[in-house]
């Protein structure tokens, strides 16, 4: 054994990373069609471990779902999990350690579907020119890319203001508005040739 102590001799440059050399294909979990689902339901000191092992290429996701310690049914579908999302939340304990925790990380299915509804309600009353540069942009969030950028719209007029209202509700609600007064414009110029 080495009687050496303090820093390692030899500091590395650069950060390791798992399968440098091969290519990774885009279609399998993990890939950019496929992304790894969110971690949730678990304690930060669990997060963390997962996480670290999806940085360094142990991580193993989950084929067909597991049962459940608490209530015994096959309902935990993510990988590490030893408890359900329902038994999680619940008796208040981290899915994967089963300790008692006052936070859980990560959001509920409920608050993920509803957030789902309530955006496909405002791409559904935007523009088409809007709707496509809505769903560019969650997109390329997907993607691992992040950063506050806000696309231009080509449209001069509302340049860079693609959520002007408060909430979802709102926006969706003055885009048709904004629908209706173009057609009523479209309506009155026919009339007037």
């Amino acid at each position: 054994m080495s009687k050496r102590q303090g820093p390692p001799k030899h500091q590395n440059r650069y950060a390791w990373k798992p399968n440098l050399g091969q290519k990774i294909n885009e279609t399998e979990p993990g890939g950019r069609f496929r992304p790894l689902s969110e971690i949730t339901g678990v304690c930060q000191r669990c997060r963390d471990q997962i996480d670290w092992k999806r940085r360094y290429g142990k991580y193993k996701p989950i084929v067909e779902p597991a049962k459940c310690q608490k209530c015994s049914k096959r309902n935990v579908r993510q990988a590490y999990h030893n408890v359900c999302r329902d038994c999680s939340k619940d008796l208040g304990i981290c899915a994967k350690c089963c300790t008692q925790v006052k936070e859980l990380v990560g959001r509920d299915a409920n608050e993920e579907e509803s957030e789902r509804k309530e955006l496909e309600e405002a791409i559904r009353g935007a523009r088409e020119r809007e709707r496509r540069t809505l769903l560019r942009i969650m997109n390329k969030g997907k993607g691992g890319e992040s950063g506050p950028s806000v696309p231009k719209i080509a449209d001069r007029s509302r340049e860079g203001d693609i959520f002007p209202a408060a909430s979802l509700d709102e926006y969706a609600e003055q885009a048709r508005e904004q629908e209706e007064e173009d057609s009523d414009e479209e309506a009155g110029d026919f009339v007037e040739d």
